[in-house]
């Protein structure tokens, strides 16, 4: 049977450069978006033509019954799940005195909460299968934080010890969970920076260039291929050297 992939926040950026790598391992991949249908769909147009079957549902990740019906929908389609990147995140940036508690929930619950809540309805079918993958997209933000971004190092750094939870919970089922940290990676959500930031981020990085989303699905592919089946609970840093 073909294998299936879901990428949630999939439409664009690294969700999008993940999902097409995927699809051309030959798996059938769901993308879950939220509110951009026509980037959706163009996602999927471009995983059908590497000759895999591809949908697009819309999906809000930090609410449970939304979450449920789209495993539901996604399973009875392809008939199995076999990987989930958990990629779907959001950042509402802020010093701390000036962060609203409104910023701060949201960070957390569609960045740690979504991935909570797509890897319990997935990793119910894994056990059964007693196979599957599980990569959490987290930051070297969680890593060694970043002024200005209390909410979302937090929301990532929480991504690190849930994937390391869930790596010793699942592994007797045969089902392998690591993270990605990406550095500074070309996406829309970077766009918004001031050419200052930009430059004096790049004086930190070794390899003096960002991060382009194929660098981050590179990674993501290989933890979902059978090359990593016996390595779980780690976080692959993708950054150029900037995080080490």
């Amino acid at each position: 049977m073909t294998k299936t992939a879901i990428v949630t926040g999939g439409s664009r950026g690294i969700g999008r450069a993940a999902a097409i790598e995927l699809s051309k391992m030959g798996m059938n991949v769901a993308i879950i978006y939220h509110g951009n249908q026509a980037k959706a769909e163009e996602t999927v147009a471009a995983c059908k033509e590497n000759g895999v079957d591809a949908i697009a549902i819309q999906c809000d990740v930090k609410l449970k019954d939304d979450v449920e019906v789209a495993i539901e929908n996604i399973h009875e389609t392809f008939g199995t799940v076999d990987v989930l990147v958990n990629n779907a995140g959001i950042t509402k940036d802020g010093l701390l005195l000036r962060m609203s508690e409104e910023d701060f929930d949201a960070v957390l619950d569609t960045n740690l909460k979504g991935c909570f809540l797509f890897s319990k309805a997935c990793a119910a079918i894994m056990m059964k299968q007693r196979s599957g993958k599980i990569i959490n997209i987290a930051s070297i933000v969680g890593i060694q934080g970043n002024a200005g971004q209390a909410n979302y190092a937090a929301s990532k750094a929480g991504i690190i010890g849930f994937t390391k939870s869930l790596a010793k919970e699942l592994g007797s089922r045969g089902i392998n969970v690591n993270a990605v940290a990406p550095g500074f990676v070309e996406t829309d959500m970077t766009d918004v920076l001031s050419d200052k930031v930009k430059e004096s981020l790049m004086n930190l990085i070794p390899l003096k260039r960002t991060a382009k989303p194929e660098d981050i699905a590179n990674a993501i592919a290989f933890l979902a291929s059978e090359k990593a089946d016996y390595i779980t609970g780690q976080v692959l840093t993708v950054d150029g050297g900037m995080c080490m």
